[in-house]
């Protein structure tokens, strides 16, 4: 039972739903980390005391062991000090908010890629009002040559060529947040029917 101050009337101890909130949120972090692959997980502060106890909980399947060691990973986590928690939290939203707007930077441009080649010189007209700068030959002459592959059934080398433009000219020549050419190509590779819809 919460003891409380004769004096003052404060309560001397968090209640019990405070407790049980606070160990669920913690049970939740958990799950977060056993959710990554190693190379994630290292780029976290995760104490090492901690990565054993990680790495045994993604090996087990089985559902009611999983859930156990989940939670005496849990057990293991709540003997950690509130600032290494924290920290381990700010680097999971930091990371999961970048990768978000990396997304969606590319999801950008590949809408305005399928609005040039479905749209023509009206969609051209309109990137160019937004991106002066662009240029008007160059992104016109790879439309035509991607237009040109799908209809001929070749490899999407001219599809690739103008998203890396689109991407140059939309993002930046570094991409989105240190976006890496590699990548790109992951998004240039969608096919026409995996494309978000503008």
């Amino acid at each position: 039972m919460r003891g409380k101050d004769d004096e003052t009337g404060e309560f001397l101890s968090p209640s019990r739903s405070q407790n049980r909130r606070e160990a669920l949120e913690v049970l939740s972090l958990g799950e977060q980390l056993v959710a990554l692959t190693e190379a994630q997980l290292a780029r976290l502060p995760v104490p090492e005391s901690l990565l054993p106890h990680i790495r045994e909980c993604r090996r087990i399947t089985a559902q009611i062991a999983h859930k156990r060691q989940l939670q005496y990973l849990a057990k293991q986590m709540r003997r950690e000090d509130d600032e290494v928690l924290e920290a381990i939290r700010d680097a999971l939203d930091e990371k999961g908010e970048a990768a978000r707007r990396e997304v969606a930077a590319m999801h950008r441009v590949e809408t305005w890629r399928e609005r040039l080649i479905e749209g023509g010189d009206a969609a051209l007209a309109e990137l160019l009002d937004e991106h002066p700068g662009a240029d008007r030959q160059q992104l016109r002459q790879l439309v035509r040559n991607t237009l040109e592959e799908r209809k001929r059934n070749k490899p999407p080398r001219a599809f690739r060529e103008l998203y890396r433009a689109l991407r140059d000219l939309l993002l930046g020549a570094g991409g989105a947040d240190g976006m890496s050419d590699a990548d790109a190509d992951t998004g240039a590779d969608i096919d026409d029917d995996d494309a978000p819809a503008g």
